[in-house]
């Protein structure tokens, strides 16, 4: 595939710049004055948060942070715990309950750093009293194949959950310093991990008015928890709150700009559409082809030679049981099919390195995939239909796979027009 190597290399700088050591330097607290300092975290970052903060961090210090499985790392005085994402499991039940009872002896000369990146949703459930681990796994489900964007479903997690919605953080008599790697579409500090420890104003109402705008088939017992008062999370001017402090460190935004640097260098004028992106992964891909053939058959808005760059988090609905892919990948293959014949080339991945449930960060296209996938024996609409763009990216050999990165700002999509 020609442009592959350039494609990657867009990706590799825009990962780089997403590691949060250069962030967390930048926003590293000062040492508390006769109190502890406490880790805590949650994220497919977390672990990788935990040993830059060791890295950097002048005293004491020690806790522990929930990350996905295959993506802890080496520490030293800070315990890492690995869960399940995106479907929660006991082992994140059990980091919840330690997380809670870790800060909740806290005293105010205390320090808490809160280390949190996108991923902690799922990585901390903690059901209210009167629901279970299993009520908590349907919700998440429900959620993932709905097509809602993830500030919405954010919204309604926190509204059942005793750790999100800024339950984290007010259980907890100490100061709370919150570090975020943000994979928000906007980078709302509160919607990132749907806010252990940063509240926001939704309410259980905007909860509701969620589930019957996207016709959630919540089970009763879920549906009675979000109509009582015990849904309700705390407000930012929360007094439990008052001293504490967030900062995003590491974010969509930047991880473009770094990436938009090497496609100046590379000889291709850049630009960056967006870095909040939201909506049904076809529908963007649509959007996105649209520009691209614009752009090769007209040479506007932008002459080429161009490279086109976005960020976000689109959605995908499942459509039948589904096939394997995610986001990503469904977004290259629609691509692939409105880009059919034209100079282009395309790479569509999280910056995680995992893209849904599978093994793989996403996947590369061009004008020539729909043909090579034919060849192979696959019509990439029937792929599309059944949300099975996997199969057919591993046939070719256009599947991305790079491992856990150590970070997550979302998706990453850039698309080279010659």
């Amino acid at each position: 595939m020609k442009h592959r190597t350039l494609l990657e290399k867009l990706f590799r700088a825009a990962v780089q710049a997403a590691d949060p050591l250069m962030g967390i330097r930048a926003h590293l607290p000062l040492p508390p004055v006769g109190g502890r300092t406490v880790v805590i975290g949650a994220g497919k970052g977390a672990a990788q948060m935990a040993a830059a903060l060791e890295s950097l961090w002048p005293g004491p210090l020690d806790g522990l942070v929930v990350t996905r499985y295959g993506y802890g790392c080496a520490t030293r005085s800070i315990e890492v715990i690995e869960a399940a994402h995106p479907v929660p499991d006991a082992a994140g039940l059990v980091a919840s309950g330690r997380l809670l009872e870790l800060v909740a002896g806290l005293a105010p000369e205390d320090l808490v750093i809160a280390l949190i990146s996108g991923g902690g949703s799922a990585l901390l459930p903690a059901p209210p009293p009167g629901l279970t681990l299993e009520d908590e796994i349907a919700l998440n489900q429900i959620l993932l194949s709905s097509g809602a964007p993830i500030s919405a479903m954010n919204v309604v997690r926190k509204h059942v959950s005793t750790i999100k919605g800024g339950r984290l953080a007010a259980a907890t008599k100490a100061r709370v310093v919150s570090l975020l790697v943000s994979d928000i579409p906007g980078d709302i500090p509160s919607f990132v991990a749907s806010g252990p420890t940063v509240a926001d104003a939704s309410t259980r109402e905007d909860a509701l008015a969620i589930v019957e705008n996207y016709k959630l088939d919540l089970s009763p017992a879920v549906l009675s928890h979000l109509r009582s008062p015990a849904a309700d999370a705390p407000m930012p001017d929360d007094v439990r709150l008052a001293r504490d402090e967030h900062h995003v460190v590491a974010s969509a935004s930047v991880s473009l700009e770094a990436a938009a640097r090497v496609a100046l260098a590379e000889g291709f004028t850049p630009h960056i559409l967006s870095d909040s992106i939201e909506g049904e992964s076809r529908d963007v891909a649509q959007v996105h082809a649209a520009l691209a053939r614009e752009i090769a058959t007209r040479g506007r808005p932008f002459s080429r030679p161009a490279v086109l760059l976005s960020g976000g988090e689109t959605t995908v609905t499942l459509r039948g049981n589904g096939g394997r892919g995610g986001r990503n990948s469904e977004f290259a293959l629609a691509l692939g099919l409105a880009i059919e014949g034209l100079p282009v080339a395309a790479l569509a991945a999280d910056t995680d390195g995992i893209d849904g449930v599978g093994d793989h960060a996403g996947a590369l296209v061009d004008g020539g995939s729909v043909a090579r996938l034919r060849a192979a024996g696959f019509e990439p609409r029937k792929l599309l239909a059944q949300n099975d763009s996997y199969s057919g990216f591993a046939a070719i050999g256009d599947l991305l796979v790079t491992g856990p990165t150590g970070t997550n700002v979302n998706d990453f999509r850039a698309i080279v027009i010659d």
